[in-house]
């Protein structure tokens, strides 16, 4: 099944972050716990590991991009999935 991959809260004072790069490409194999992309918070810029398993099926926010915390950024899912893209950012399947 499909996962929103979203800007994650990295400090206890963080509302939002700067997207800097996906660390995988589209179509490319990612394992949970795998660093997946890097993101720059006021103090630090880190990789965040994957919290899914599966295949980066969709990129939805452009590098340097400064997002809220929770803001939708990519899609995992499976080899081929077929997902209802509006469906799934709405909290849908």
């Amino acid at each position: 099944m499909a996962q929103v991959v979203t800007m994650p809260r990295l400090g206890v004072t963080m509302t939002e972050g700067r997207f800097i790069r996906w660390l995988k490409e589209v179509g490319e194999e990612v394992d949970v716990g795998e660093p997946l992309f890097e993101v720059e918070t006021d103090k630090v810029t880190m990789e965040v590991e994957s919290l899914f398993g599966g295949v980066l099926m969709e990129v939805l926010v452009k590098e340097e991009t400064v997002l809220p915390i929770g803001a939708p950024i990519g899609i995992i899912g499976k080899p081929g999935e077929i997902y209802d893209r509006e469906a799934l950012l709405r909290g849908g399947r």
